[in-house]
């Protein structure tokens, strides 16, 4: 089945993400551009000091087409070189202050970026990473002293040749999967993708956008060209802390929230100064999960509407997005249509046909916001984006007859139990409402009679209590005997790459218990109601 967002003959976007900024510079100069916990910055003092950062950057070479890594905390100064770096049409590579030698001497080679500009937490590990780039401190007068030589309008001049579909940001997606890939997007992508998420959520210059996914991660910076598109506030919670982030809410007033995942969310909403926090002005919270959790997420903070999205790194992050008018069922178990100028289609992951409404199928999707291509990866760029531009995703979905869809999982996150496909997102959703049930993720153990097995990971809220045996015990009889978890395992930190759990860490920490263990096959279920 196909569904495309719906176009209209609005006014035309910016062409590129400096052209986005300086139009809402010239109708907000004087309005907060940017927040966060510790520092602001106008729309007007982002200008210029953007501009002196890059005279300092061009002075130390730097020109159009270069690739630049940014490892830097979110604050205003990231903001300031992400900026330079775009006047200039060179561009960023955001990477995870959290990565180690080995995971930053991989994104430097395999970019082939010529720069890195890494603040005082950040230099240590560039020091000893010994780097084939120039490492260059933000935090150091210097920085802005050695661009006094360059003119501005050799800024401009750069600025003025930089065109939509010139590479704008490479962004490498290492969330759930062990092998990190660089999906570059041009100016159009990131233009076009605040453009259809302003538009969708009806921003207005008084709003304010608030989000606390990483300057790194896709959801940070469609959030921020959401909010510049129609001169909003993008207010961004820094170093994630929930009890930072109900201050920031209550204090900055933000009326929009994309906090996607339960990890986030949950913390903020379980903090105990979250009950006494004003959060009236918050109308809109954008999140992403299985059904039950967003019900119970919704009810708990009933006064902001709570809708669903669905998207990725490829897409520039939104491609789907709910409604703020459906009714709640329809918030919780679906993620909304596909947005302005975008197309999708859910196939038959084995033959390529479309497949009627409501049965499940890979998605595919094309349209203004898909990445370009994987950088330097030509053979799988070609594998996974057709010759009619349909890139196919390896997620799992279905699409009902008004052209919303429902996120099922992966399509490797499809357990093979005993020749049974078994989506584990189905397994979580149904523990997520037993009461001591958090977080949960079901990953597939290697199983010697069944081929796998799930395997419930689970993190436990607050004060609640519970067996391995009594959440089998709830599954038993209720769900299917096949897709009843055989292991539980009980966690109090997650494996997570930015917002994303992790789930083949999870996998690799099962099969090695049970690799030391000797065990081989998975306990036989047994109840008066089902036996496997």
């Amino acid at each position: 089945m196909e569904r495309g967002g719906v176009s209209s003959a609005a006014e035309a976007s910016p062409a590129t993400v400096i052209d986005l900024f300086e139009r809402a510079a010239a109708e907000r100069p004087h309005a907060p551009a940017v927040i966060f916990p510790d520092g602001r910055a106008t729309y007007a003092e982002l200008h210029e000091s953007s501009l002196r950062i890059a005279r300092a950057l061009r002075a130390r070479g730097l020109g159009r087409g270069d690739l630049v890594g940014v490892l830097l905390a979110a604050n205003v100064r990231n903001i300031e070189c992400l900026l330079a770096i775009w006047r200039l049409g060179a561009i960023p590579t955001p990477i995870n202050p959290r990565f180690k030698v080995s995971e930053l001497s991989f994104v430097v080679s395999h970019s082939g970026m010529t720069m890195l500009l890494a603040d005082d937490a950040g230099m240590p590990l560039a020091s000893e990473a010994d780097l084939s780039c120039d490492v260059i401190g933000t935090d150091a007068d210097e920085l802005l002293s050695t661009g006094e030589q360059v003119e501005d309008g050799e800024i401009e001049e750069l600025t003025a040749s930089v065109r939509a579909e010139d590479d704008c940001l490479l962004l490498y997606t290492s969330g759930t999967t062990a092998s990190p890939k660089g999906a570059m997007h041009t100016h159009s992508s990131l233009v076009h993708e605040g453009r259809n998420v302003s538009e969708h959520l009806g921003l207005t210059p008084e709003d304010i956008f608030w989000s606390p996914l990483p300057m790194f991660h896709c959801g940070g910076f469609c959030t921020m060209a959401a909010a510049w598109y129609h001169a909003s506030t993008f207010c961004h919670a820094g170093a994630f802390d929930p009890a930072v982030t109900i201050e920031q809410l209550e204090r900055e007033h933000c009326t929009f929230a994309f906090p996607a995942f339960e990890t986030i969310w949950l913390a903020v909403l379980d903090h105990p100064s979250c009950a006494d926090a004003d959060l009236s002005a918050l109308r809109v919270v954008v999140n992403v999960g299985v059904p039950e959790r967003l019900r119970q997420m919704q009810e708990r903070l009933p006064s902001a509407v709570q809708i669903s999205s669905f998207g990725s790194t490829e897409s520039c992050g939104f491609m789907c997005m709910g409604e703020v008018d459906d009714p709640l069922d329809l918030r919780c178990t679906t993620s909304g249509r596909p947005l302005r100028d975008m197309q999708m289609r859910i196939v038959d992951p084995d033959t390529g046909e479309d497949l009627p409404p409501g049965e499940p199928g890979e998605a595919l999707f094309r349209g203004v916001t898909r990445f370009a291509r994987y950088h330097r990866d030509p053979e799988y760029t070609q594998k996974v984006i057709d010759a009619d531009g349909w890139f196919h995703s390896g997620d799992l979905l279905k699409m009902d007859e008004d052209g919303r869809v429902s996120f099922i999982g992966r399509l490797k996150d499809v357990l093979k139990v005993g020749g049974e496909n078994v989506s584990a997102a189905e397994i979580e959703n149904y523990l997520t409402g037993h009461p001591a049930v958090k977080i949960v993720q079901v990953v597939g153990a290697p199983d010697a009679r069944l081929i796998e097995v799930p395997c419930a990971f689970v993190e436990l809220n607050p004060g609640r209590s519970a067996t391995e045996q009594e959440l089998i015990d709830y599954c038993l009889g209720q769900i299917a005997t096949f897709k009843v978890p055989r292991y539980v395992r009980f966690v109090t930190e997650w494996p997570i790459s930015g917002t994303k759990i992790q789930k083949f860490k999870l996998r690799g920490r099962i099969e090695r218990e049970l690799a030391e263990a000797g065990i081989t096959e998975a306990p036989r279920l047994s109840s008066a109601k089902a036996k496997a």
